[in-house]
């Protein structure tokens, strides 16, 4: 007979305590485990997708289009797919089987990478495609553990920051085990995931004991539950606009994000930087200290309606510095890596908002019930989507530029576009609460 989740945690001497009177030991303790045990987690999971982005396939030309721009459609499409079954499967989510559905989801993806390695090309793309579908849905479970609470923003910014630390670390991990391993760029992912599966299954083991949300988290923010479809149907009813126009701008990073991830290998051997894995650590680490301390400053915010202001003026700033390095970059006036990581702070400063905070504070400031599951997921669908397009599109519209050029221009585009869309939700919001308060 499974035990239930009260009895695991009374087995965990550092999650024990009053309920109803948690001291401030047992609450440090609970958030730094907790926030530990995600981002271990979900770092892993970047071991089990991104590594192969390290390779670059170079000369492999399918149909015209460039074999690593088939595996990354391939792998995002099924990422996709997931997204928008993810609406549903996460907002429905349910506490008990969370560990297992993990460790299944990303046992199939290792698989998935083990038929990539063995099955020839092009035929192995189908692979890529499958890699892509259970991994999609590992976010919305990892976070079903930490929100609703007071430190949610504390602990969904350890989350996020692994957005930008693990894919430059797993790829330099990737690169570590083609270079020095002497492993096919076929092979590499596979490898690569089989040395994160312990370390995967003691992180997800540690955050399945991270105990709910007490009643003080309840008064403080509001309680979070499985959502029918009458729900979601209404919660969209009543943010209609500003859910439009905060997800028309998460589209934009989206894609930034993607090609950022998905193509630097070939910018950074464009740039005079190949056969150097260290690089991507180096220029994304900074990025994942400043957004780590800046954006835990929210968590003593008490007021959700200032927070959730507070979360778009995050992004604008982002996106303001994202198109400031990038204008100074392609006048010669920035260094590459002193570009990559302005441009990386910039972008994390406007993506992590929206992958918990923003909508954290939004649900609290509502009183909403559901959870954020549901519409981080929306978001998300519409984004994968987005970004999959600008990729195709590059492609058969045979658009002959360069990568770092075409990112360049992207940046350009995408931030200026960007803030005049959470300008306009920040006009949205304030007059929602004007209406709210008369």
């Amino acid at each position: 007979m499974p035990i239930s989740q009260p009895e695991i945690i009374t087995h965990i001497p550092i999650f024990s305590g009053q309920a109803d009177a948690p001291s401030t030991v047992n609450r440090l303790s609970s958030t730094i485990l907790a926030a530990l045990a995600a981002a271990a987690t979900y770092t892993c999971m970047y071991a089990f997708r991104k590594p192969f982005t390290a390779a670059t396939f170079e000369g492999i030309v399918y149909a015209g289009i460039n074999y690593k721009v088939w595996l990354v459609v391939a792998q995002v499409l099924g990422y996709m797919a997931s997204k928008f079954y993810g609406i549903r499967f996460i907002s429905e989510l349910k506490s008990a089987g969370r560990f297992r559905s993990i460790i299944l989801l990303i046992g199939f993806a290792w698989l998935s990478l083990l038929g990539f390695a063995l099955v020839p090309a092009p035929w192995n793309i189908v692979f890529m495609f499958l890699n892509g579908v259970p991994l999609g849905l590992i976010w919305g479970i990892v976070f079903s553990y930490l929100e609703g609470r007071r430190t949610t923003e504390v602990l969904g910014v350890a989350l996020s920051s692994t957005f930008i630390f693990a894919s430059g670390f797993v790829k330099s991990v990737g690169s570590w085990v083609m270079v020095d391993c002497n492993q096919s760029a076929f092979w590499m992912p596979f490898v690569t995931g089989a040395l994160f599966i312990v370390p995967l299954t003691g992180a997800a083991w540690l955050l399945n004991r991270t105990p709910p949300p007490d009643r003080f988290d309840l008064e403080a923010r509001s309680e979070r539950r499985p959502m029918t479809k009458a729900e979601r149907r209404a919660f969209l009813q009543k943010f209609l606009l500003g859910i439009l126009l905060l997800v028309a701008a998460y589209l934009l990073l989206t894609v930034l994000r993607d090609l950022r991830d998905n193509f630097a290998a070939e910018m950074w051997k464009e740039l005079g930087y190949g056969g150097q894995p260290a690089i991507f650590t180096k220029t994304e680490l900074p990025a994942t200290l400043v957004i780590l301390v800046g954006m835990s400053l929210l968590v003593f915010v008490k007021n959700n309606h200032k927070a959730l202001l507070f979360n778009h003026l995050s992004i604008l700033l982002g996106m303001v510095l994202v198109f400031a390095s990038t204008l100074l970059f392609s006048q010669n006036l920035l260094s590459a890596p002193l570009w990559a990581m302005l441009n990386g702070i910039g972008l994390y400063l406007a993506y992590v908002p929206f992958n918990c905070l923003i909508f954290e504070r939004l649900i609290a400031a509502y009183r909403q019930p559901g959870n954020i599951g549901f519409i981080m997921y929306v978001a998300d669908a519409v984004g994968y989507l987005g970004s999959v397009a600008v990729l195709l599109l590059k492609e058969f519209l045979d658009v002959h530029v360069t990568w770092s050029r075409f990112l360049v221009g992207a940046n350009l585009w995408a931030s200026v576009l960007g803030v005049v869309l959470v300008g306009a939700s920040v006009g949205y919001f304030l007059r929602k609460k004007t209406i709210a308060n008369q």
